[in-house]
This record gives structure tokens, sequence and C-alpha cells, in this order.
């Protein structure tokens, strides 16, 4: 009887811990003892970009926070309750936002196309091409115009990041945190810089400024 899929998770996860164990008799107790993680990484749920492999990290280096196309949506408790444990709890050093080109709920918010609940949700990506469409009208290639959005929508989420009420706390209490927009390529499977960072809220209008 052929296995299926399921079945067959539970032998690679033998051969998984049995790997393990060769490599290093104590991992798992280490692991068990608790986690130090210096990043969280604000990612897509694309089955293609898991964020471990994709930098090279092992378990316990890296907190994980994964939605469809990346968002940082201020009504998202899911997201706020693990950057609030990631900030305040853990104290990251560094907070990665990461896109990736050929992202399935950027290329829906590009078109008109009605896809059910996820609507609401995409609506959010459709706003950042409602701030950039000057910039994005103007690129009549598809396939430029598409990588373009997938970044620009990084570029956004950075930028909400920035502006949470979690974030802005810890730069007031001087708490060295970073925050950065990474974007993925499947095709290649490296890692762009998108050079939009912040060690602090002095780039972010006033408006945003949290103050006592």
């Amino acid at each position: 009887m052929e296995k299926s899929f399921y079945q067959s998770l539970f032998e690679k996860n033998e051969k998984w811990i049995e790997k393990r164990l060769t490599d290093d008799p104590d991992f798992f107790k280490r692991m068990a003892r608790g986690q130090s993680p210096q990043l969280l990484w604000i990612g897509c749920a694309d089955s293609r970009v898991p964020a471990n492999e994709i930098i090279g990290t092992e378990p316990g280096e890296v907190f994980v926070h994964r939605n469809i196309a990346n968002l940082v949506v201020h009504t998202d408790m899911n997201m706020l309750s693990v950057l609030d444990y990631a900030v305040n709890v853990l104290k990251v050093k560094h907070v990665v936002v990461c896109g990736h080109y050929g992202c399935g709920g950027v290329q829906a918010a590009m078109g008109n196309k009605s896809y059910g609940v996820i609507d609401n949700w995409i609506r959010h990506i459709k706003d950042v091409y409602r701030f950039h469409k000057d910039e994005l009208d103007q690129i009549h290639q598809e396939d430029q115009k598409f990588n373009r959005f997938v970044e620009l929508n990084v570029v956004e989420q950075v930028f909400d990041l920035a502006k949470t009420s979690i974030v802005q706390n810890a730069w007031k209490n001087d708490q060295k945190l970073s925050i950065h927009g990474w974007v993925y390529s499947l095709s290649d499977g490296k890692i762009i810089d998108l050079n939009v960072n912040f060690n602090n809220n002095s780039e972010l209008h006033k408006v945003y400024q949290l103050k006592n």
C-alpha cells in the first residue's frame, strides 16, 4: 500500500530527530531550556519562503510571524501579540519584513477579481497601490510592475511597523531595535535589502511620533 503524504511526515520527523541527535546530542535539551532569538521575521505565508532556511539559521535563532503578503495591520491582534512578545519579552534586536517576488496576495491586489473573505485582507495591499499609483502606472511591463508593487508593499509595511506603539515605546525607552525591509527572489534564492531601515522614529512624520 502506498504511503500517504500525511503518514510520511512522521517518518521524516524521526529521521530529522536522528540527524539532530547525531550532530548534537544535547540539541533538544538546549531547545527545551528556552529561546533567545535576536530577530523577528514578518514574512509571507507562502510555502516557498521558509524563514530559517533562507537565512541559514537554526531553531531558536529567529522568531517568526507569517501571513498572506507579509502585512503589518494595526488591527491584527495576532501580529501585534507576536510583535509585543518579540520586542518586550524576547528583546529582539531586529525586525525584518520580508516579501517575495511572485507573491499571490500582491498579484491578486493588482486585479479586480473577488476571492471571498480574503478580499478584506487584500484591500490593505490595494491601499499601497493607491499610495504609489503615479509610479506604478508609469510601468507598462506587467512583470516589472508586479515586482515593484511587491517592493513597495514591503516598504509600506516597514513604515507601518515603525508606527506601532510597541516599536515607538521601545525606541522611547532607548531599547536597541532596528527594523528592515527585504524581498526574497524565488528564482535564485537571494535576499534583496530594500534599504528601508529604521533605528528610531526621526524619519517618521511628526504625527506618528508618540510621546508621553
